[in-house]
């Protein structure tokens, strides 16, 4: 019999038909979905669908690979990405296969579509030169794997990209019986070109860290010319598809994007109005002040507070106007003192490329209280505006990462925590402000309800 191990992060999209393909095989007596604090509905529909769900206690593919492994009840185990649909029909039987008959330990999974960038640019060069045993993998990255549990319970895993390399790698060095087989042609989501510089660096570290623990020698000098230059040409790659990437536009999400405030409609909704008002005229220390915000709201469930947000509704034009501003090349972000739930809710909806907000703790699919307040929106020694917390420095962390200029910004906000995040932007707009202060700062004020005339700065 066989157990499959589903890693997932918000995959609320794909996960229930994944389940599905795999009750499909009548060996497989065991699917094990390892939520890494997912903040859509992917838990729920795993668990409807009629997978056993766990709740990995720290993020990371390898710590949840782990998790799975332990709850493992088969000694073959198949890992499958919770992001594809639909996998190839022959998918669970091919990697199962040479497993069953005893042919092999471990098994990779490969398909019908090129390598990706960092597997060429840099996973095969490295292996060619510390693991030249494992160059002729076609897809060395693939995440697609079976093996026996024996062999899984062995593995010290990365928790990072690196952790399908290095498991390939460990196999190789344990003189298990390694193998790669075609599973048929997939849809695989590429990486955006922003991510690669990261993931390249964790497959190589993951790579060199495994040769270095073989090998108590230093690298050769020949190895260390081999290892400058693969990194020189990603870089180059990276450089080069990057350059494109040269203007972005940031929108606040409460009474901005959405005409009213997340927390203000959750008050209405769960009765803490009163509460609300009381500490905000109390607490002027921000960070204490979202902090105790966030334990009105515990208790709640995911479903509960993203229907609160599906009441609210947006500006009429803004998935129109989000369109446009894509088609004329602008990465469109949002940055908001709420919640990542919810603005990844609303990201999704309007077709924004990304969402930085601070985090609410679950426990069991409800909120514990406990708000995790992330590094971007904390100053650092390169910080423009000299705030120890506050939006400007999530805006550089994401110019930083996108290779934006913050000239070539657009920044879209209504109310006083958005002055210093649209006082630094190449063009700073005041929506619907009742702050006077914004509205001296702004690059441009916008009084009716409608993003149109921002076409006319996005040129």
């Amino acid at each position: 019999m066989l157990t499959v191990i589903i890693p997932v992060l918000n995959e609320e999209k794909t996960i229930g038909n994944v389940v599905r393909f795999c009750q499909q095989f009548p060996l497989v007596s065991q699917i094990i979905v390892v939520d890494d604090k997912s903040e859509d509905n992917t838990v729920n529909i795993a668990t409807e669908t009629g997978a056993q769900v766990i709740i990995s206690q720290v993020r990371g593919k390898g710590i949840s690979m782990k998790d799975g492994i332990a709850k493992a009840t088969n000694d073959i185990i198949i890992f499958l990405d919770g992001d594809i649909d639909p996998y190839p029909e022959g998918t669970i039987t091919n990697l199962a296969a040479p497993l069953l008959a005893d042919e092999a330990d471990f098994v990779k999974g490969s398909f019908a579509r090129n390598a990706g960038r960092v597997t060429e640019l840099v996973a095969k060069p490295l292996l060619n030169i510390f693991y030249p045993g494992l160059s002729h993998f076609a897809q060395p990255l693939s995440g697609m794997i079976a093996g026996k549990k024996s062999y899984f319970k062995k593995i010290d895993f990365f928790n990072d990209y690196g952790v399908d390399i290095g498991i390939l790698i460990d196999m190789y060095l344990m003189k298990a019986r390694v193998t790669e087989v075609n599973i048929g042609y997939i849809e695989n989501k590429s990486k955006p070109w922003q991510a690669l510089g990261k993931m390249s660096k964790e497959v190589s570290r993951a790579i060199i860290s495994k040769a270095q623990l073989q090998h108590s020698d230093t690298i050769s000098e020949e190895e260390m010319h081999s290892l400058e230059t693969i990194n020189r040409e990603m870089n180059k790659t990276l450089r080069e598809k990057l350059s494109g990437f040269h203007k972005m536009a940031i929108f606040d999400m409460d009474d901005t994007i959405l005409q009213g405030r997340f927390i203000d409609a959750c008050a209405a909704a769960f009765g803490f109005t009163a509460k609300l008002e009381d500490l905000r005229a109390r607490e002027k220390d921000a960070i204490i002040l979202t902090k105790r915000i966030g334990s009105f709201l515990k208790g709640r469930t995911m479903d509960e507070l993203l229907h609160v947000a599906s009441q609210i509704e947006m500006v009429s034009d803004i998935r129109e106007v989000v369109g446009e501003l894509k088609n004329r090349g602008y990465i469109i972000g949002i940055i908001s003192n709420s919640y990542t739930l919810i603005t990844n809710f609303v990201r999704q909806k309007i077709g924004a490329d990304f969402s930085y907000a601070n985090q609410l703790e679950f426990f069991e699919g409800k909120v514990t209280g406990e708000i995790n307040l992330p590094s971007y929106f904390f100053g650092s020694p390169e910080s423009v505006c000299g705030h120890s917390y506050c939006k400007t420095n999530a805006l550089q962390y994401a110019c930083e990462k996108y290779n934006v200029p913050l000239k070539s910004c657009i920044v879209v906000g209504d109310s006083r925590d958005d002055r210093c995040m649209v006082g630094h932007a190449g063009k700073g707009v005041a929506f619907c402000t009742k702050d006077e202060l914004l509205e001296t700062i702004a690059f441009k004020n916008i009084k009716e309800n409608s993003f149109q005339s921002l076409l006319a700065l996005a040129i």
